[in-house]
């Protein structure tokens, strides 16, 4: 408790001559997008798993971001609660990139949260590791009401005059983000084997989606890209859509999987604090872990299955709780590995 006591009062202050500390090396940040209430001991968010069983013992002032952070000494590991949402993932990240009591210039950056998943690929309670991330906000849009009959969508890219025009126009805005693909699949490698959760409650929620045998399957862990996007949207033609604008943005390379809010913000910032010299982005994971699907099932509307569908099926047949499991005991593997292999992966990115 001493020691711990220590390194919280040494980072969380100044020297008497106001000059700052020493910056303590961090090894792995896991980055959280939100919390229900405490950090440890009520209803989970994504935060409390990590924060209770890693553990992070230390909570560490952060008045600049959206949640103190925590923090465990020993294993040298920080986390972080950004906000949800795109806006709130930037700036929390962006501010401590920044922050002068940290060295994050070696550091392994680990998100670990929950999202959406499409049916079409993969299973509620499943662990996904993004390989694309795709901005889903920027963008021009016409009221469905007004958009010409021709076109699928009034939804189409900057700076281009219809839906999904080539070729794709380079630009001074950050839509697509490719994250490093060996250090992807070498996570994939060393999780896609874990048996993660399954039980009643996910057995009848994906039974509801009869034609879709991927989304029948038992949780596991897979690799797919991912849509980050401010708004939660839902249903079959937002599915497609989804499934258009990933493949478009990645040059066919790049199959949508999961859907949330704030995983290019954060990558965003990243970016930024690479060409700094205060992160490296190359040292950037995204673990998704579905709740949900990301459209309705057969014999439902989306309203009907976004609203009313959830509250007539209860909370208890959503995977919620299994999704927080299998981002924290997927995630861990990977933290456990950097962390035992520190001496190697220090210096040296893992490969497949």
């Amino acid at each position: 408790m001493r020691h711990a006591l220590l390194v919280i009062l040494l980072i969380a202050s100044r020297s008497i001559h106001g000059q700052p500390t020493t910056p303590i090396p961090i090894k792995v940040v896991v980055v959280t997008m939100f919390e229900i209430g405490a950090d440890m001991g009520d209803r989970p968010g994504e935060f409390q798993y990590w924060v209770e069983r890693l553990p992070l013992p230390q909570t560490i002032p952060f008045p600049q971001g959206y949640r103190n952070l925590r923090y465990n000494s020993e294993k040298q590991v920080l986390g972080i609660c950004t906000g949800m949402g795109t806006a709130r993932s930037a700036a929390s990240i962006m501010a401590l990139g920044m922050d002068p009591r940290f060295d994050l210039s070696q550091a392994y950056w680990l998100v670990a949260g929950i999202a959406g998943i499409d049916p079409e690929d993969g299973s509620a309670g499943s662990a996904v590791w993004a390989e694309w991330l795709v901005d889903g906000d920027l963008a021009h849009e016409i009221d469905s009401r007004e958009i010409p009959k021709e076109w699928e969508t009034g939804y189409f890219p900057l700076r281009r005059t219809k839906p999904y025009e080539e070729p794709i126009q380079e630009h001074d805005f950050t839509v697509a983000i490719h994250l490093n693909p060996d250090l992807a699949k070498w996570a994939y490698g060393l999780t896609k084997n874990n048996k993660l959760a399954d039980n009643e409650t996910l057995q009848k929620m994906r039974a509801r989606y009869k034609g879709f045998p991927e989304a029948q399957k038992p949780p596991r862990v897979m690799m797919g890209d991912h849509i980050a996007a401010m708004t939660f949207w839902h249903g079959k033609h937002l599915n497609d859509w989804a499934n258009k604008w990933v493949s478009y943005w990645t040059g066919g390379k790049g199959n949508f999987v999961t859907s949330a809010m704030e995983d290019t913000g954060t990558g965003q910032s990243l970016q930024w604090l690479t060409n700094a010299k205060k992160a490296d982005i190359n040292r950037y994971l995204v673990l998704r872990t579905a709740s949900n699907y990301t459209m309705q099932p057969p014999g439902v509307t989306a309203a009907e299955n976004l609203t009313i569908g959830g509250k007539e099926v209860g909370e208890r047949y959503t995977a919620y709780i299994p999704a927080l499991e299998a981002a924290y005991q997927t995630g861990v593997v990977i933290v456990d590995q950097l962390l035992t292999n520190w001496q190697v992966y220090k210096d040296k990115t893992p490969v497949k």
